[in-house]
């Protein structure tokens, strides 16, 4: 037998993935998974349903529909005053991690350098591997996060292409400063590089932040591709929708992708989701605001029980450090035990790093209802007061660790 392709063989599950179906054989309350537990604004399901009764339910158009890409140029102006050309500069996709390979793929050459700030959503290290792409790690790390600007100057080359930018970032609940987006933009220019902005988190910020988009910084409108989801602004991850707006020279070629890969989305759903982007302002300052009080009620909690809780700025996610517990082993090993013992999935922030990874945080999702937040905090409270600081192997505690070497 010939071989498969190296990069997705032998790849483990995501460790979402397992600590979900670890959470669903335990029993245990998921706080692993980042996604709402309860759906999302009723008068945007019900159009989805409507538009699926009444029609067409056939292929619409590979770039999406011409009323929810509209609805995104829209809001580009109406939330960053970007003036965006819905025909040309505006691409619907199933989801944002379709929109990222689409990106990658249509952008990067083999051995193009692309340079990724850890830690790193999961896939973008195999997405950039299998479009030939070099991967150039740059580090925030816990407990600040903070951007070291010489550090990323330095990952800057000849050869560089372009840099992935997550932000608001998951798992760190980072928001980049203004200063650190400038630096970024400049060095952008400088090397005349692509920007790749993975902005999912875009109307989850807190205490009074505002997210800004490296496609506003000066310069950067015309080599900055900017994705956006709904799963993410309308608490509808199972929708799988996301879009794209890049310029015209970069969205050509992203389309292009697209096309060979799912070339369209449910028409339903992108009907339904260009009437959510319509919503009035109160919507999306109550989605924050919601997101908000439920991150104080899962952080107060944590701190509570003894965990170091990191400042979270935005996201779906809170990181702690275990290091206060004086539980044994590190984040991987913890995080089997509390799946096992405690009841309460987390994941080990160390599966975010491709090595030399920190080894005492984990994240906690607190996109949940507040009676799930209450029970785990609970479980855990037992937990740590009884059995928490013993040392258990275990057969999750293997997969976990198999997870997270991923």
């Amino acid at each position: 037998m010939k071989p498969t392709n190296p990069v997705f063989t032998g790849l483990p599950t995501t460790i979402f993935e397992t600590m979900s179906r670890l959470a669903i054989a335990t029993g245990a309350i998921n706080l692993g998974q980042g996604f709402p537990d309860v759906d999302g604004p009723e008068d945007v399901r019900r159009m989805a349903a409507e538009a699926l009764i009444e029609g067409p339910n056939q292929y619409p158009p590979m770039l999406g529909l011409p009323e929810l890409r509209q609805a995104v140029a829209a809001s580009n102006k109406r939330f960053y005053d970007l003036d965006v050309d819905w025909q040309s500069e505006v691409m619907v996709t199933s989801g944002a991690t379709e929109a990222l390979a689409d990106t990658l793929l249509a952008l990067i050459e083999p051995g193009d350098e692309v340079i990724l700030i850890e830690p790193l959503y999961d896939c973008y290290l195999p997405l950039v591997k299998r479009a030939g792409g070099i991967a150039v790690r740059v580090r925030v790390t816990p407990p600040d996060w903070a951007l070291d600007v010489r550090a990323l100057a330095d990952a800057f080359t000849e050869n560089t292409k372009a840099i992935l930018l997550n932000n608001p970032m998951n798992p760190a609940g980072k928001v980049f400063a203004e200063e650190e987006l400038a630096a970024i933009a400049a060095l952008c220019l400088e090397h005349g590089v692509y920007a790749i902005c993975d902005e999912v988190y875009e109307h989850l910020l807190f205490d009074g932040r505002r997210h800004r988009p490296l496609m506003t910084f000066e310069g950067m409108r015309e080599r900055s591709v900017r994705i956006g989801s709904a799963g993410k602004t309308f608490s509808l991850t199972g929708w799988k929708v996301g879009y794209v707006t890049a310029p015209p020279n970069l969205l050509e070629p992203i389309a292009k992708a697209h096309q060979f890969v799912t070339f369209t989305t449910p028409p339903n759903l992108q009907r339904a989701v260009a009437y959510g982007l319509g919503k009035d302002d109160g919507y999306f300052a109550g989605l924050s605001a919601e997101m908000q009080a439920k991150r104080d009620r899962m952080v107060s909690g944590l701190s509570a029980l003894g965990f170091g809780v990191l400042p979270c700025e935005g996201t779906y996610f809170a990181t702690c450090d275990l290091s206060p517990l004086g539980l044994a082993g590190d984040d991987v090993a913890i995080c089997a035990r509390m799946v096992e013992e405690a009841g309460v999935a987390a994941v080990p922030v160390s599966a975010f790093y491709a090595s030399d990874a920190p080894s005492h945080f984990v994240r906690f999702c607190f996109c949940k209802q507040d009676h799930v937040i209450d029970g785990a905090l609970q479980r855990l409270g037992t937990w740590l007061s009884g059995r928490g600081a013993a040392v258990a192997g275990s057969a999750v505690a293997a997969e976990t660790t198999a997870a997270a070497a991923g």
